[in-house]
């Protein structure tokens, strides 16, 4: 499930608010709440940002129509987890990536930062892109690039390991899984030619180098990566 709402959470980005054409880059702007997240890491944090008036499920007990992320963050700056404690205290948060800048602006209240957020695309990013053959960017699909930490280099890195025919929408889902490109070549190394389908499959099942190598000493015969995930799914290493 967890995999799901971050997935979802970008595509929504990409897609939910009006499309505006590449080459205008516009700030962003909408509602921001920010509260302390679930997951065990000191000084993460739960962003979501929203269209509209209504506050967000979650923190007041209703729900609107809402972007959201519920994946931890440790990158922002400008906020500690003590400052939510701080009722009525005025603070920016800023999360800042290659791809652009994102501010939430507000005050706390009852353990929460309420706010405004602005997103600020980065045209010096765009042109990194393009020369790799991306293009199509919207300031919408940047602030999902700016969440999920897309950056130039690791998308050069996937050309780089042989991967072949990426579009702006699957890095999105090669990021979310977290696609190492050293792990591609070593996989490529092995005699497997993945397909961008395949690479978000192994990494969801944990398919590394050092499975296969390991199920191929077992004496497992003709490998495919669909069965070394029928391998995982039926627990046969074990």
């Amino acid at each position: 499930m967890h995999l799901l709402r971050v997935i979802a959470f970008a595509i929504t980005i990409a897609l939910s608010r009006l499309v505006l054409p590449a080459a205008s880059l516009e700030p962003l702007h909408a509602h921001c709440v920010i509260g302390p997240s679930d997951s065990e890491q000191s000084g993460a944090f739960s962003i979501r940002i929203f269209d509209g008036d209504d506050d967000c499920y979650g923190y007041n007990g209703r729900h609107c129509n809402s972007n959201f992320n519920h994946d931890p963050f440790t990158r922002l700056t400008g906020i500690t987890r003590s400052d939510l404690a701080r009722d009525g205290a005025r603070l920016t948060a800023t999360l800042a990536a290659e791809a652009g800048a994102f501010t939430c602006t507000g005050t706390v209240q009852e353990g929460v930062l309420h706010g405004d957020s602005l997103f600020i695309p980065d045209p010096a990013f765009v042109d990194r892109m393009e020369k790799m053959g991306f293009g199509g960017f919207t300031s919408e699909k940047l602030e999902a690039y700016a969440f999920l930490n897309v950056q130039s280099d690791w998308a050069r890195s996937l050309q780089q390991a042989g991967v072949k025919g990426m579009s702006e929408d699957k890095l999105i889902a090669l990021r979310v899984q977290k696609v190492d490109p050293e792990e591609v070549r070593q996989i490529r190394a092995l005699g497997y030619q993945p397909s961008l389908d395949d690479l978000i499959q192994i990494r969801i099942f944990h398919i590394t180098p050092d499975f296969i190598r390991k199920m191929q000493d077992r004496g497992f015969k003709d490998l495919t990566l669909a069965k070394l995930v029928q391998i995982k799914i039926f627990k046969l290493d074990e």
